[in-house]
């Protein structure tokens, strides 16, 4: 859209007509002690080549994955990205797609949609699936205000293994819904603490929130959870930072859950410096009315044709504001096009091989470290693809100075967890070869 400024007259014709004297008026509200008194400290404007110049310099200060060994995870994986994603999402059909108001002439979108949802029905197990979330971060609290909507409940559990981010955006999202949020401990194993959920889960809990395979890369015994959760008016949601996982764990369905949620970024979306993400989100046919988000369905036209409709579309642009459940975006629909095209290029067999080669990186490189130092491995419950190494110094230090070696080594995790001063909470993926792993664990070995 071309820049078209105001001129003086225009400005005085519009605050005339609003009852304002003064654009300054306009921000009376707030603080004085914030109003910017004095232009900005900008440099001086650089000719394009010398602007093109500047901006490769500070790219070359960066390390990117393609040069750098990778090995964080903790909601952001690595994975690799078939060429014919970024292909066919660049066809103007769907890169400019809007929402489909109009079915009849939105059919390709609309059945790209619905063969998202059906597949990630399929992954979870569970009934229905949305159009897709934000990001997992929102997905979780968007299914605790949801379990509240169905049981009229006001306290969660949520497991203190949860993504750190993920538990900071409920605590956001719930902070004026009048919600009690109590956290369950994890036990040395790196597993929530089942007893205390024994003891605090009664009539008035509304929902309990797992993780797992959780922050730690440990994958929770989810089938006690939810039968015991079923026992009470509560809803059970689990939830998985690396949907991948999906593949070879017991899906969400076969452990009762009642809504499953997860990250879906690996599945053909990318890290791209930090997003988009792709939040996941099925649960039981009862529960779709309260289910945020939209859903596409299929049906037939007059003539017998196949054909595809938005069947539940709860955000605010098409009900009452204050009636919607969730306010989805638009483009979202782009990232769940490209989750499609990779479950359907990778298949059920091919996803599959894919998870287990994830988890047989990670068993390896504990192997490898276990060598190196018996006790460095810190939680020895099966994990997926990321585990928490012991170093003997602070994490921080470790990272810095692997980093010079154009090592990403892993995540500190004192920065969430205080009590972890000196552990590193590691990550691989099919990306990171056995020849990266011996490499890694060889730089590490001066800090275990």
């Amino acid at each position: 859209m071309r820049y078209i400024p105001h001129t003086q007259d225009d400005i005085s014709e519009m605050l005339k007509t609003i009852g304002v004297s003064s654009v300054d008026e306009l921000f009376k509200s707030i603080p004085e002690e914030f109003h910017l008194k004095e232009n900005l400290k900008l440099p001086k404007g650089l000719a394009e080549q010398e602007l093109r110049q500047e901006i490769r310099e500070l790219a070359d200060s960066n390390i990117s994955l393609a040069e750098g060994c990778n090995f964080i995870g903790a909601g952001a994986y690595h994975h690799y990205i078939p060429s014919v994603i970024k292909h066919l999402v660049k066809r103007g059909e769907f890169l400019t797609a809007y929402t489909p108001y109009q079915a009849e002439v939105s059919q390709g979108t609309l059945q790209a949609i619905f063969e998202f949802q059906t597949m990630i029905s399929e992954l979870t197990g569970m009934d229905v699936s949305n159009a897709s979330n934000y990001d997992l971060s929102t997905a979780c609290a968007e299914a605790l205000l949801m379990a509240k909507r169905i049981n009229r409940k006001n306290k969660v559990l949520m497991a203190r293994s949860v993504h750190p981010h993920y538990r900071d955006v409920v605590k956001t999202y719930l902070k004026h819904q009048n919600y009690e949020i109590i956290e369950i401990p994890v036990l040395r194993s790196g597993q929530l603490d089942h007893e205390f959920l024994v003891d605090h889960l009664d009539d008035s809990v509304s929902a309990v929130l797992v993780q797992s395979p959780n922050f730690f890369g440990v994958i929770e015994d989810l089938k006690p959870v939810g039968d015991l959760v079923r026992e009470k008016p509560a809803l059970f949601v689990v939830a998985a930072a690396e949907a991948l996982s999906y593949a070879v764990l017991a899906t969400p369905a076969e452990v009762g859950a009642d809504i499953a949620i997860g990250e879906g970024m690996s599945f053909g979306v990318g890290l791209n410096y930090g997003g988009p993400y792709l939040g996941l989100f099925a649960t039981k046919e009862k529960y779709i009315r309260n289910m945020p988000g939209r859903l596409v369905g299929e049906t037939v036209d007059k003539d017998g044709k196949r054909g595809y409709v938005l069947t539940f579309a709860t955000r605010e642009q098409h009900i009452r504001r204050e009636k919607a459940t969730s306010n989805i975006c638009t483009n979202q629909g782009l990232c769940a096009l490209m989750s499609a095209i990779y479950l359907s290029l990778m298949g059920r067999e091919g996803l599959s091989k894919l998870a287990l080669m994830n988890m047989n990186n990670i068993k390896l490189l504990e192997g490898q470290i276990t060598e190196k130092n018996p006790n460095a491995v810190l939680f020895k419950s099966p994990k997926f693809n990321e585990t928490v190494v012991e170093l003997s110094v602070p994490a921080r230090e470790a990272v810095i100075k692997l980093l010079k070696d154009r090592v990403l080594a892993g995540i500190d995790l004192s920065t969430y967890y205080p009590e972890f001063e000196r552990h590193l909470l590691i990550c691989t993926t099919e990306l990171n070869t056995p020849m990266d792993i011996e490499i890694f664990v060889e730089r590490l070995r001066r800090f275990l």
